[in-house]
């Protein structure tokens, strides 16, 4: 009884800590209107970044180029030093890692439960980018414009060309397994799903502009910018980071399923 009162007095003193500051800090300046961080969110006209001085691209292109970079070196690691440790009883981060690929294989086999090894892998490969894209923009690492202005790095996806570029990637590799596996039919399935690639990417760039929104309105028209923000904007990543994921990784899955289906009833088996 005693650590409840306690807790709760601790709760409350931490609550008016939070008012006091609200009230006391002055609302954060804001670098712009709400239209203008919008429209610069997805044209990127004015915060551009130099390429190793070669030319500017929009800074979604470096946070891209990071995390590829990152998680292929992660990936090197793993394969290299933690896997050959592996136990029969899993723990720790080999628990994670192999629920984490079990959860995408099962996804695969049961939207496509003929050949769907490929599937699985690569559900996992664009889910996990999906996601470490999305939580990426709240490390918050800073480059410098061209302008001079020091902005953090955002998440890739945020940008409608890098989400336009995930969905064109995943449908074709489902064009291509199409072919490869079921010929011509399986091309002319793959065909008749070419709006697919705006399906895909299209919620993704939506939900992270969304995000976006919420997280400048608060700054820009609540006063409680001492601590509100950062608490909208790591709830809203990480609650998009999930629905996204699991949203691509579902939509890849039933369209892959649909091409892979045979209609003449013979028994396939899974392939090895």
């Amino acid at each position: 009884m005693k650590r409840r009162k306690k807790a709760f007095a601790i709760w409350l003193l931490l609550i008016a800590v939070l008012l006091v500051g609200a009230v006391a800090v002055q609302p954060a300046a804001s670098h712009g209107t709400v239209q203008s961080v919008l429209l610069d969110a997805v044209n990127h006209h004015t915060n551009r970044v130099s390429l190793f001085g070669l030319m500017n691209v929009n800074p979604g292109m470096i946070s891209a180029f990071v995390i590829t970079g990152c998680m292929l070196l992660f990936a090197l690691v793993v394969r290299l030093f933690v896997i050959p440790r592996f136990k029969t009883v899993p723990h720790g981060f080999q628990l994670i890692l192999e629920e984490s690929v079990r959860l995408f294989d099962q996804q695969a086999k049961s939207a496509s439960p003929h050949k769907n090894r490929t599937l699985g892998a690569f559900l996992f490969a664009s889910g996990s980018y999906i996601f470490i894209s999305t939580i990426f923009e709240l490390v918050g690492i800073q480059v410098i414009t061209t302008h001079g202005v020091s902005i953090p790095l955002p998440a890739p996806l945020a940008d409608l060309n890098g989400a336009l570029a995930m969905g064109c990637l995943a449908y074709l590799f489902i064009l291509i397994s199409a072919v490869k596996n079921n010929g011509a039919k399986g091309l002319a399935h793959a065909l008749q799903d070419f709006l697919m690639p705006l399906s895909l990417s299209l919620p993704l760039f939506g939900a992270l502009l969304c995000g976006l929104l919420m997280t400048e309105l608060v700054y820009c028209f609540i006063r409680m910018s001492f601590v509100i923000p950062v608490i909208v904007a790591v709830m809203l990543t990480l609650v998009h980071a999930l629905i996204q994921t699991y949203a691509f990784a579902t939509i890849t899955s039933l369209s892959y399923g649909e091409c892979m289906h045979h209609e003449d009833g013979e028994t396939h088996h899974e392939d090895n």
